[in-house]
């Protein structure tokens, strides 16, 4: 397998990566360890590409994986919607790379690398 265990069961693993990939989706940014980082790239990359095809089918099948959360309370607007209708849109003429990963030091308790993974 391609992917990295990081201690967890499969369906823990899929949630971690489902709720990272929706909060990069929402904030642009998050701070994480950098093996996470390392793996969500991928994760997002590819919600990305389907959110550039823009088609229904492709739109099922990111809401599948995306958690169903609000952007914003007050417009009550879908991370869904954000992707198709902001963030894919701005990544239309770009083939791929539209994340990027920074090394951001240690983490205090247990010396974990750290890394922020963001949209470019």
């Amino acid at each position: 397998m391609w992917n990295r265990k990081f201690g967890r069961t499969a369906d823990h693993r899929k949630a971690m990566m489902r709720n990272l990939a929706t909060s990069v989706i929402l904030y642009g940014k998050v701070e994480t360890t950098y093996a996470k980082a390392m793996d969500m790239r991928s994760v997002v990359d590819e919600l990305i590409t389907l959110g550039k095809k823009g088609d229904l089918a492709a739109r099922r099948q990111a809401a599948s994986y995306i958690r169903d959360v609000y952007a914003d309370e007050k417009s009550r607007q879908t991370v869904l919607k954000k992707l198709f209708d902001e963030v894919a849109p701005k990544y239309a003429d770009r083939k791929g790379g539209y994340t990027r990963v920074t090394k951001t030091g240690v983490r205090r308790g247990d010396a974990a690398p750290m890394a922020t993974i963001e949209l470019i």
